[in-house]
């Protein structure tokens, strides 16, 4: 684990495996292990947790691609949202995290027949984003970027797509304050979503906003994932 980029351990684990999720979007190898390659498997408590936090992203390269993935991909996330659920109380945001867990793992590796029911989960109340102040709204949308990909409809994704011009100018302003994981999140949901102006440019911001935060592997995989988006709505 490379302790230069993180000051405990659970944040060096969640920076290995956004640097490997980023490296297979790179090369599109949905054979790879993701986890695997950070030194993660499911019985590791540190590893868990930062797939926890990473979320859906952890089968980003699959969901992208069309492809099937890796059995220890899908045993680490199914860990993460068992040993992990969302307290009574938990923030929407994490709530609604949970729940894209859940339906990720679901569409992306069902369980064969005759084996345990999977965990089920409502998909949580949305209403409060269709209020949200847009630096507030760009603000949760960011946090909760894992959602923005195809085929995978949610209330998230459609206040989104109401919302488009609101997370235009959170982007802005992302940029501007120098917040490059917002922008990053913010820039991903414009790339799945369309609908942002002609004038703000966003293939040329997604290039600058990993120019400048780039060192955060997370801020490459959100930019990744939104050129792919963005070159899949193009054809």
């Amino acid at each position: 684990m490379d302790q230069t980029h993180a000051s405990s351990p659970l944040a060096g684990a969640v920076h290995d495996l956004a640097t490997e999720v980023v490296l297979a979007l790179r090369s599109g190898d949905h054979l790879a292990t993701v986890c695997g390659a950070a030194g993660i498997d499911e019985e590791n408590r540190t590893g868990i947790a930062a797939a926890r936090v990473i979320g859906a992203d952890l089968l980003l390269p699959s969901v992208l691609y069309g492809r099937h993935p890796h059995p220890g991909d899908v045993a680490v996330l199914d860990r993460a949202v068992r040993e992990f659920p969302p307290k009574p109380d938990a923030p929407a945001a994490t709530a609604w995290s949970h729940w894209h867990m859940i339906s990720t793992l679901q569409r992306m590796a069902p369980p064969p027949p005759g084996s345990a029911a999977p965990l089920a989960y409502a998909e949580p109340d949305s209403a409060w984003l269709e209020d949200a102040p847009w630096q507030a709204f760009t603000h949760q949308l960011s946090v909760l970027a894992p959602l923005a990909v195809p085929a995978a409809p949610s209330a998230v994704q459609r206040a989104a797509a109401n919302r488009a011009v609101d997370l235009s100018r959170g982007f802005v302003r992302a940029v501007r304050r120098r917040d490059w994981l917002q922008a990053a999140g913010a820039g991903r949901w414009l790339a799945a979503i369309g609908g942002e102006p002609a004038t703000l440019g966003l293939e040329r911001g997604l290039d600058f906003v990993e120019l400048m935060g780039g060192h955060d592997p997370r801020v490459t995989l959100h930019i990744r994932a939104a050129r792919l988006m963005a070159r899949a709505r193009a054809r």
